[in-house]
């Protein structure tokens, strides 16, 4: 018989043997293959890999004169594994002027794998960077005593001019996003972090090379490993041309020290970039260094935002340059045309709405009136071109008519210029004023006709205006590269973009800016040197009102159009028009004559005060922050709250209007009492002594008074005594009852009637006002007796 017990035993010990067989080859596989921190150990005694980093592409301006480069500089490498229990931690502080704190925290950031996601104690870590040349040359020779680190040579950014910062950028250590997003990145690596430098930080950067070299069993270097067959050698950067003329760009900054705004200098036939200044700005060697991070952290909390590029970033009310716009939509639409005049009584004046304008001739053509930058004449033509329902079927279609062609020309989207952070601006649709108000017409939007209400622009996208109007209808995408060695750009900065305006409009609007430098506002841009056409703005602002300028030059053959923007710097004649002629003269003629010269220092020395004085902290930064929400807030509901101060003013009329009937029907009602009664006196209430005197002649005049109500009708003759009275005397009293008088006058003026009835003499005591009142009594008795 087969004995069942034993079988199921065989059963399972086979399965716990194959079950620990497999628990083995899983594990093997997983020490061997799957991971790979054994073969790391293996090849880190045997071999090191040294990362070689290559330099990065140089920048140069349009004239091909340098402004970036690199400088030699040296990071120290450790590997964890081979530094336990080996290191001299005191001597090794020495040799690099740190202290023990500083040592441990750095170890301890490094092992940290939320801070060091790559770390591993087999490979290379960074430990510090940049290293000086003299704290590199002290720090070699000691080198042997520090097992465990190294030194890697690299290279840093250096800028051959403090200028252009915004646009250049910087180069900083990669942040853990960089390294998830992109493989070629290590922790601390470095990498481009604004301008040029992170837009173009693939062509910049350049390939790693590695060099792996073979080591014994005592860890030193015994040469390549097989001669360098499997070495990588570096790839350097591509080299990068920008279209900036580091001369133009450096006169820009100097005419815009001591004032926040922008400055943008367009080719207008290519789309290059000439020059973009964006004020205050920095000087770009102060981001490099161990005092990145110092200088960084100041000019964040810095209220004037340094930081910020305005160029592209600062969202403005465009002001009378955005005129042109209109001038170009409206006469291709047909709402005006060459024999079109409007009025201008000091403004546009329609229906109660009053925008204001300055004086000047009128009516007024097109020409003229950007010449003059006339408000009345573009409110005219929005209202116009708003309000026809011959051209548009609804008030919402023609408003997004007006809006497409704002679009062509460059509002309201990015243009899509080569630097990271460029803004929209704002240009509103019928669905935006939908969901603004309920109900609209084409006076609620009146405003945006002249660059003001809810149009917003960038800086660059009215010098892109000024490109498209020098071009007479089509702009190119603005870009600040204007090569990339070996390497061909991107077809979007050769396209032409044609906007819906017809080139005749825009002939009419560059007939306007040329009249508007020879006898307009822009009559302080005139150079005997070359033709130019310009158009001045003063946008409004809750301060002092904004400078605006945009322009281009030459007329026939534009080399430079650009665009100028002074925060709170008035009339745009007082600070864009200055810069923006002095900036085309350098341009044109390659240097300023020496009046110009003279000119330009002292535009540099005129400084704008602005309230902030100091750098500005959390709280502060917060502050104003609530700041601005409270003011959108207060925009918001400005309407709102208009319509409730009219409604209640309406009601304080109505309530008055009510009153003042209801005063002339109780004088209009028939009156059945004599006019005689005098008890006015009343009102005035003198002092005690004159009140026990008068008592009992009250007393009888009352009496008296009941017997003659009925028999006295003589009230002709009543009414003509009281003429007589002296001028120290009350006044007469008016033909209402005496007693409806008692009643609502205390109502009205209950203090101040006392002293009106004493006019005459303001200053006499009371007990003068005593007297008068009993001579006015003992009238009143001689007019009863009289009567009778």
């Amino acid at each position: 018989m087969k004995n069942y017990d034993l079988e199921k035993r065989r059963l399972v010990l086979s399965a716990v043997a194959i079950g620990i067989v497999v628990i083995y080859i899983i594990r093997l596989f997983a020490l061997q293959i799957a991971s790979d921190d054994y073969r790391k150990s293996a090849d880190s005694n045997a071999f090191l890999k040294k990362i070689e980093f290559p330099s990065r592409g140089s920048i140069t301006d349009r004239k091909g004169k340098l402004l970036v480069y690199n400088q030699p500089a040296y990071d120290i490498m450790v590997v964890t594994n081979e530094m336990a229990g080996h290191l001299d931690t005191l001597e090794f502080c020495k040799a690099l002027n740190i202290t023990k704190a500083d040592f441990i925290n750095r170890m301890v950031n490094l092992k940290d794998r939320n801070k060091n996601p790559g770390y591993s104690r087999f490979t290379q870590q960074l430990f510090l960077s940049q290293l000086s040349d003299k704290d590199f040359s002290a720090f070699q020779e000691k080198l042997y005593r520090f097992p465990g680190f190294y030194i890697q040579k690299r290279s840093v950014r250096q800028y051959q001019r403090p200028i252009a910062a915004h646009v250049l950028g910087d180069v900083a250590e990669v942040s853990q996003s960089d390294v998830e997003e992109d493989d070629y990145y290590q922790p601390g690596d470095y990498i481009g972090k604004m301008g040029v430098e992170r837009e173009y930080e693939k062509d910049l950067r350049g390939v790693k090379g590695v060099q792996i070299l073979l080591r014994d069993a005592h860890g030193q270097i015994q040469g390549r490993y097989q001669d360098g067959k499997y070495d990588q050698r570096p790839h350097p950067g591509r080299d990068v041309q920008l279209g900036i003329d580091a001369d133009l760009q450096e006169l820009g900054e100097r005419l815009m020290e001591g004032k926040l705004g922008a400055v943008v200098a367009i080719e207008p036939k290519t789309g290059q970039v000439l020059a973009m200044v964006s004020s205050p700005t920095f000087d770009p060697r102060s981001m490099i260094g161990k005092m990145r991070g110092k200088y960084q952290h100041d000019m964040t909390l810095d209220p004037a935002k340094p930081l910020l590029n305005r160029a592209i970033m600062g969202q403005y009310p465009p002001g009378s340059t955005f005129k042109t716009g209109q001038a170009v939509t409206y006469y291709t639409e047909g709402i005006v045309s060459d024999s079109t005049r409007y009025p201008c009584h000091h403004g546009f004046n329609f229906k109660g709405l009053h925008v204001g304008c300055h004086s000047h001739g009128a009516p007024i053509a097109l020409v003229p009136s950007i010449s003059t930058s006339c408000n009345s004449y573009f409110c005219w033509g929005l209202y116009h071109m708003l309000s026809n329902r011959k051209k548009y079927k609804t008030l919402e279609d023609a408003m997004d008519v007006w809006r497409d062609y704002m679009v062509s020309m460059g509002f309201g989207y990015k243009l899509g210029i080569d630097l990271p952070g460029e803004k929209r601006g704002m240009i509103p649709n019928a669905k935006f004023y939908d969901n603004a108000f309920k109900k609209w017409n084409p006076l609620s939007v009146i405003s945006i006709s002249i660059g003001q209400g809810e149009v917003n622009l960038t800086p660059l996208q009215i010098a892109n205006l000024g490109a498209t109007i020098a071009n007479r209808g089509y702009y190119i995408t603005p870009h600040v590269v204007r090569h990339v060695q070996g390497k061909k750009l991107d077809k979007k900065y050769l396209e032409q973009h044609r906007t819906k305006g017809s080139v005749r409009s825009y002939q009419e609007v560059v007939a306007g800016m040329v009249s508007s430098v020879r006898g307009g506002t822009c009559a302080h841009a005139v150079h005997p040197g070359y033709s130019l056409a310009g158009k001045t703005g003063t946008a409004q602002n809750r301060g002092k009102d904004h400078s605006v300028f945009m322009g281009f030059a030459p007329v026939d053959t534009p080399k430079i159009a650009i665009a100028v923007y002074v925060e709170n710097g008035g009339f745009g004649a007082e600070f864009g028009v200055p810069i923006g002629s002095l900036m085309i003269e350098q341009y044109i003629n390659g240097k300023l004559t020496d009046g110009d010269a003279a000119r330009a220092t002292a535009i540099q020395k005129r400084h704008i005060s602005y309230p902030f004085k100091r750098p500005m902290s959390r709280t502060d930064s917060l502050r104003l922050d609530s700041i601005k929400r409270v003011n959108i807030i207060r925009d918001s509901l400005k309407k709102v709250r208009e319509k409730q101060d009219q409604a209640e003013a309406e009601r304080v009329k109505e309530a008055q209007a009510r009153k003042d009937a209801e005063e002339k029907e109780k004088k209009r009602q028939p009156q059945n009492e004599p006019a005689i009664r005098v008890e006015p006196e009343k009102l005035i209430k003198p002092e005690k002594k004159a009140k026990d005197k008068g008592g009992d002649k009250k007393e009888k005049e009352k009496e008296k008074n009941k017997d003659t109500r009925k028999e006295n009708k003589e009230k002709p003759k009543v009414k003509e005594k009281p003429k007589e009275q002296p001028k120290g005397k009350p006044k007469e009293q008016p033909k209402a009852k005496p007693k409806e008088q008692a009643k609502e006058k205390p109502k009205e003026q209950p203090k101040v009637k006392p002293k009106e009835q004493v006019k005459n003499k303001p200053k006499e005591q009371p007990k003068e006002k005593s007297k008068v009142q009993t001579k006015d009594k003992q009238k009143s008795k001689e007019t009863v007796k009289r009567a009778k």
